[in-house]
C-alpha cells in the first residue's frame, strides 16, 4: 500500500512557521487536537517539528516562554517519507529511527501530509482484520 492512500493531507495537517511564537503554536495545536506541528519555510520544506511533548519540556523547564519562537525547542533533524513509499518503509523508518510521525513530503521535499504511528497501527489492524474474515470459512472445513 503506497502512503498516498494513507497519510494525512495538507487539509488536515498543522504547520508552522520557524518564527512563530510558542503559545501561537500551542493555540494551533489545541484547536486543532494534534500533538505535533511540522515546522516549514515559506516554499514548504520541513525545517523541523515539534511536539507537545518538547513543548512541555521547554516551558516545564524554563528553557523557553510561550513568546520564544518555536525554532528555539524545534527538533531540527527531521525524518521524512516521500508520498510514494510504501508502508513498509514507513513501518521500518518509524522502528529504525524511533519515531511516532513522520512528515511526508514529495520528491521537491516539500511537505504534503503526515503518517503517524497510530495511523498505520490502525491500517494494519484492519488488514489483520480482512484476513481473518477472509480464513474464516476454511477454519471450519473438516481437515
Amino acid at each position: 500500500m503506497i502512503l498516498q492512500n494513507l497519510f494525512r493531507g495538507e487539509d488536515e495537517l498543522v504547520t508552522a512557521q520557524p518564527h512563530e511564537a510558542i503559545g501561537a503554536v500551542v493555540a494551533k495545536m489545541e484547536s486543532k487536537n494534534v500533538g505535533a506541528v511540522v515546522v516549514v519555510d515559506d516554499t514548504r520544506k520541513v525545517v523541523g517539528i515539534v511536539t507537545d511533548r518538547d513543548v512541555a519540556l521547554a516551558l516545564g523547564q524554563n528553557l523557553a516562554t510561550p513568546d520564544t519562537s518555536i525554532s528555539t525547542i524545534m527538533t531540527k533533524d527531521v525524518v521524512t517519507i516521500w508520498e510514494d513509499e510504501g508502508v513498509f518503509n514507513a513501518t521500518q523508518y518509524l522502528y529504525g529511527k524511533k519515531v511516532r510521525r513522520l512528515p511526508v513530503v514529495d520528491h521537491s521535499d516539500r511537505l504534503v501530509g503526515m503518517v503517524t504511528f497510530d495511523d498505520l497501527v490502525a491500517v494494519l489492524a484492519r488488514e489483520f482484520f480482512n484476513v481473518a474474515q477472509a480464513l474464516e470459512p476454511a477454519l471450519h472445513e473438516p481437515v
